[in-house]
């Protein structure tokens, strides 16, 4: 409490006497939270604990500063975020704070309490009005699918056995092969997307994350491309002197380098 009350006092200052703290509005930091977000995914994704520290005290800092501002406009200010959120995490957690006069309900399992949840937020009254509408629009498009696809299961719009998704997916890239015949963009675009959100409800039903799925392949291509160039480098050479069959021996042998450790 002595430190967050530390970060707090720090920002008044800064607010006060900083030209470029002092000129910050919503709509300045937006960007920057967003940035600040992902770098600490990165870190997340990295394991990577001092990094993790560091920009979590990054992504708390912004959310600091918008309640300074908020307060500042004398619309609400840290304490009021801090009881909000108190106050929705006890009311939608009725196992483990009852509501006054009953006892509390029965869940066994970390999905009974998500399903508890989607129940819940729709009975708040500035809640969710639909099972959908608590997705963030601007959530990019695979997350988004993925929370899509999770927030329907928790009502039982889902596969009654899992392993019935993979017709769904050979069904899929079969219709998008198809259109890539007829040649057709515009078609094979939406086909496209079709292939991609049955392949991330896979993913769900196997309890894998797509994102951080796909984020692992990027920063394993990143490795090996990485490796491939310095190699390339060290011999004089260009990439784009090189054969196909010269840098795919070269990405073979990073793969295998990959392997040894």
């Amino acid at each position: 409490m002595e430190a967050f009350g530390r970060l707090l006092d720090v920002l008044d200052t800064l607010r006060e006497k900083c030209p470029w703290d002092r000129k910050q509005t919503n709509e300045s930091l937006r960007p920057n939270t967003i940035e600040e977000t992902y770098e600490l995914c990165d870190a997340l994704i990295q394991n990577d604990t001092k990094n993790i520290c560091k920009e979590l005290g990054d992504v708390l800092l912004h959310v600091c500063f918008y309640a300074k501002i908020a307060s500042e406009k004398e619309q609400f200010d840290m304490a009021d975020v801090c009881h909000a959120l108190c106050d929705k995490l006890i009311f939608r957690h009725p196992h483990v704070y009852p509501p006054q006069g009953s006892e509390a309900s029965k869940v066994e399992t970390a999905g009974q309490v998500i399903q508890q949840w989607e129940l819940i937020k729709q009975k708040e009254k500035d809640g969710n009005k639909s099972v959908l509408s608590g997705v963030p629009a601007a959530l990019p498009s695979l997350i988004k699918a993925y929370r899509i696809q999770d927030k329907v299961r928790n009502v039982g719009f889902d596969w009654e056995e899992r392993s019935q998704v993979w017709a769904k997916v050979k069904e899929e890239i079969s219709e998008f092969e198809a259109e890539v015949e007829q040649m057709d963009k515009d078609k094979a675009e939406a086909e496209f997307g079709d292939v991609m959100f049955s392949l991330i409800n896979a993913a769900r039903l196997y309890k894998i994350n797509p994102d951080n799925a796909l984020e692992r392949t990027n920063q394993k291509f990143i490795r090996r491309f990485n490796y491939l160039e310095a190699h390339t480098l060290k011999q004089g050479r260009q990439l784009t002197d090189m054969t196909l069959a010269e840098m795919d021996e070269i990405w073979e042998e990073a793969k295998r380098q990959e392997a040894q450790h």
